[in-house]
């Protein structure tokens, strides 16, 4: 790797729902929990698995299947949580997104990144950022950030009772 590409090089997370993978920059990862015992809250999206106690703080979990249309599984000895950074109007939020397996942290320039394809992938175009050829097959890079609407992270915000980091 020449030293131009060290520097536009980024650090991408990995992981596995059902048989398809995707990837969140590391800089949003704050760190990868086996799964405690969830709270269910009561009227919370159907996303919203419960929430967890991380160090003394709320955290709320979403089922990463269901907000991306998936049918929901049993949790697996490879299932755990994804603590991530995400940004709501210029506030930053903690979530867990409950995942089926992390795969490996995947070193990147830039330009290895195709973009999305305009049709023929199942997820919202905005949920993608782009994709990353990996052998046969694509990982889809995900825009964390887009993921969720404001109007969900208003409503997980409000049934956390406001401690979220």
């Amino acid at each position: 790797m020449s030293i131009e590409n060290l520097n536009v090089s980024n650090s991408y997370l990995s992981f596995k729902l059902e048989n398809e993978t995707f990837a969140v920059t590391v800089e949003r990862v704050h760190e990868i929990l086996e799964i405690p015992t969830v709270t269910k809250v009561p009227k919370s999206p159907d996303f919203m698995t419960g929430v967890i106690n991380l160090r003394g703080n709320v955290l709320p979990v979403i089922d990463t299947r269901i907000k991306f249309g998936l049918a929901k599984t049993d949790f697996t000895i490879d299932s755990c949580i994804i603590v991530l950074s995400i940004m709501m109007e210029n506030e930053q939020i903690t979530i867990g997104a409950l995942v089926d397996s992390v795969q490996e942290v995947l070193e990147l320039s830039s330009e290895k990144i195709l973009p999305s394809p305009a049709l023929g992938s199942k997820y919202k175009a905005e949920f993608i950022q782009g994709m990353i050829k990996n052998d046969e097959d694509f990982i889809m890079v995900l825009n964390i950030d887009e993921v969720f609407s404001i109007n969900e992270l208003h409503q997980m915000k409000e049934n956390t009772s406001e401690t979220i980091i």
